[in-house]
């Protein structure tokens, strides 16, 4: 019974089509909203020569690119897998999350200089547009924020929309007390100092997602996982006596994957412990994509070697029996018992 390859995979609850139109539809309610008051506060911004204003119309602007990309990328992720690309378009969603990330970084590093430059020689600022504006902006988006938080924000996809939303909410509070200040007190430099209070917020926003993405990217094991207590977990089951080869990526946010080599003992049922490490992985890791090669210890390989226990070593190591399985089991190898990390 050597050489057991088993795929597990449930394809079909990846694509919840109805959830999907529904996020759709809360993003362009999200993007109509922000395009509208955007090109409004651009006009303002320069009428009241307000660097606050004219960052969060620009923050604004970021938005709605931010969600154009999720729309494009979600209806890019929805495609079958055909040809080349075997998992479908799925990372496009990852793609667009790193998009938003960067973007954010990159305006951020601009405003944080333009902020700088106003602290230094503050302009004539008109506080009362700053404030009526920014109240406005605050309202509008309150209702996009919602909007966007009704999707399934577990998507890093619309978590990257959802954050540049949330950020320009924080930004326009911000701003709104800046024009208060400014109208009371005469205080210019408030102005900048509301924009810089927007660029923190804005850099941990894009810090966080281009760290999130790199990680799929990266091919890390999903946040929460760790990949050797899920390898001892499961040499823990009955009659297994070696995982290596272990592997777990996410193919996109909240879809995690796994292959691995399972060594099981002779005369051992190599289709049951399977079926056993399939149930232990869905039930407790929430995974349901796993492949599992399993074998016989002792068995043949095709290639006329024995399935031995220690023939798994190092490439590098000098003693390397001619003809191991597995000569590089990239990564650690998880045996009952004292364990062999």
């Amino acid at each position: 019974m050597a050489g057991h390859a088993h795929a597990h995979g449930d394809h079909s609850g990846h694509s919840h089509t109805v959830a999907a139109d529904a996020d759709r539809r809360w993003l362009r309610a999200a993007l109509i909203l922000i395009t509208a008051f955007m090109a409004v506060e651009v006009v303002i911004g320069f009428v009241a020569r307000s660097l606050a204003l004219i960052s969060d119309a620009a923050h604004m602007l970021t938005d709605a690119a931010s969600i154009v990309l999720a729309l494009i990328a979600m209806r890019l992720a929805a495609r079958p897998a055909r040809g080349g690309y075997t998992y479908g378009l799925k990372r496009a969603e990852i793609l667009s999350a790193q998009a938003n990330g960067v973007t954010l970084l990159v305006l951020s590093v601009w405003l944080a200089y333009e902020a700088v430059h106003r602290l230094v020689e503050p302009p004539e600022v008109t506080g009362g547009l700053v404030l009526v504006t920014a109240l406005a902006g605050v309202v509008v988006n309150l209702v996009a924020t919602w909007c966007i938080s009704k999707a399934n924000r577990s998507s890093l996809n619309v978590e990257g929309a959802y954050q540049h939303i949330l950020t320009d909410l924080f930004g326009f509070i911000a701003t709104a007390v800046a024009g208060a200040v400014v109208l009371t007190t005469g205080f210019a430099r408030a102005d900048a100092i509301a924009s810089l209070l927007v660029v923190a917020l804005m850099l941990k926003a894009g810090i966080g997602l281009v760290r999130d993405s790199g990680r799929i990217f990266m091919e890390a094991a999903p946040a929460g996982v760790d990949p050797d207590a899920l390898g001892d977990r499961l040499v823990a089951a009955d009659q297994v006596v070696e995982i290596h080869d272990l592997h777990i990526w996410e193919i996109t946010s909240g879809d995690p994957a796994l292959s691995a080599h399972v060594l099981v003992a002779p005369g051992g049922d190599c289709h049951k412990v399977r079926r056993t490490l399939q149930e232990l992985l869905a039930a407790e890791y929430g995974i349901t994509h796993a492949t599992l090669q399993v074998d016989h210890l002792g068995e043949q390989d095709s290639g006329g070697e024995l399935l031995r226990i220690g023939d798994r070593q190092a490439p590098d190591t000098a003693d390397q029996p001619s003809g191991a399985h597995c000569a590089d089991t990239h990564g650690p190898v998880h045996r009952p018992g004292p364990h062999d990390h």
